[in-house]
């Protein structure tokens, strides 16, 4: 049950304040800011992933606060504490979830800030899909776009260019298919997220919901050594094999059974400094209150294909903003839909300014390496 209370100061870094906001598009949007006491300051939107929330941008709101920017965080549709779109089980309508709706909360959102524009959006993960929908969709509204650890693979292609390109909206039964077939079976982390069991397997794991989610933030870490990505060369069952299985599953596996096999020990966790078990235990109890369908319907999206119709409308189109990239040396989102990266820089946003890989960092850049990651959204802002 969403809980509609804003977090104790105490639990913030100091200069972040925690508010709901009213996005005029149904939703009461719970937000983390700093830099609120000016509105002559250019706004910087932040937009989380999976499995987070806005908590995950605290070490990167108050460094861009004291740089001179308004800087917000909201809980996106199906996450924490915004109130609006549920209770939502896996039966229910889930016409909300679009992309396109997506731009409508966050426009909604900065209007009720006060403003007219964004000076730049940043998504990392999922939120880095709704970031780059934004500026392609409104380069008006969102003047610099920012993507982390998921790169834009631009708009599906209409019918007639389909075949030229291969990314995950071309996919048959084939795939999943071969991957079953392979000498160690395996499934698309995906399409298991889009199963009505997903959300059950996550919420009622042996290991409880704290232990699942430290495990399955180390997996994606850089404290995971074994985190060496690398370019694949096609969508084939034999190239995805070579990520990690918190990618490309065991077949009989949940995510839970999947990560627990990489459950960090009693002594890597007391040394984590990125993120402590105090940290870690606003995410549980987020997720315990909440479960997780909210931010799995994002991936049902996609792999239903729900709106391929309305956002194929933008076959063709570019994101013309300025424009860059940023994620850890250590993750494997950079490289899970082969060719993608390559296509985005310089094709999909013809205004490519950096592609930064973060030493240190793995998928959760922004809290692995928090000091290194403001200073490339600085220097991009400036150099912008």
């Amino acid at each position: 049950m969403t809980l509609e209370k804003p977090f104790l100061s105490n639990t913030l870094p100091s200069g972040i304040t925690s508010r709901f906001v009213d996005n005029s598009n149904g939703l009461k949007m719970h937000v983390l800011e700093a830099g609120r006491e000016e509105i002559e300051k250019p706004l910087v939107l932040l937009l989380h992933g999976f499995p987070e929330l806005a908590y995950s941008w605290r070490k990167i709101i108050p460094l861009l606060a004291n740089a001179g920017y308004r800087v917000c965080a909201p809980d996106l549709r199906g996450y924490g504490r915004t109130l609006g779109w549920g209770p939502l089980k896996y039966e229910d309508d889930m016409g909300s979830f679009t992309l396109l709706n997506t731009i409508r909360d966050a426009i909604g959102l900065i209007r009720a800030l006060g403003y007219s524009e964004a000076f730049s959006v940043v998504g990392h993960d999922y939120g880095a899909s709704v970031a780059a929908w934004s500026a392609l969709v409104r380069p008006d509204i969102f003047k610099r776009c920012v993507l982390m650890s998921a790169p834009f693979d631009g708009p599906p292609k209409s019918p007639e260019i389909a075949e030229a390109v291969t990314n995950t909206k071309n996919v048959t039964d084939d795939i999943h298919s071969d991957m079953a077939q392979l000498n160690r079976p395996r499934k698309h982390y995906h399409w298991y997220y889009s199963t009505p069991a997903a959300n059950d397997d996550m919420v009622n794991c042996k290991q409880g919901i704290h232990d699942f989610l430290r495990a399955y933030y180390h997996h994606k870490s850089a404290d995971w050594f074994q985190n060496k990505p690398h370019k694949l060369e096609a969508w084939t069952a034999t190239e995805l094999e070579k990520m990690p299985t918190y990618y490309i599953m065991d077949l009989n596996d949940t995510m839970p059974e999947a990560v627990a096999k990489e459950m960090p020990s009693k002594a890597e966790i007391q040394s984590n400094l990125w993120l402590t078990d105090q940290e870690l235990s606003i995410y549980a109890e987020e997720y315990t209150r909440n479960g997780f369908q909210g931010g799995l319907n994002w991936y049902r999206r996609g792999t239903t294909d729900m709106d391929i119709k309305s956002l194929e409308i933008f076959s063709g189109k570019t994101i013309d903003v300025p424009s860059c990239f940023i994620s850890g040396k250590s993750d494997w989102g950079v490289y899970q839909r082969p060719g993608a990266a390559e296509r985005m820089n310089g094709h999909v946003c013809t205004k490519m300014l950096n592609f930064e890989l973060i030493e240190g960092a793995g998928h959760w850049v922004q809290q692995e390496q928090p000091e290194k990651t403001a200073e490339q959204l600085l220097k991009f802002f400036q150099d912008s």
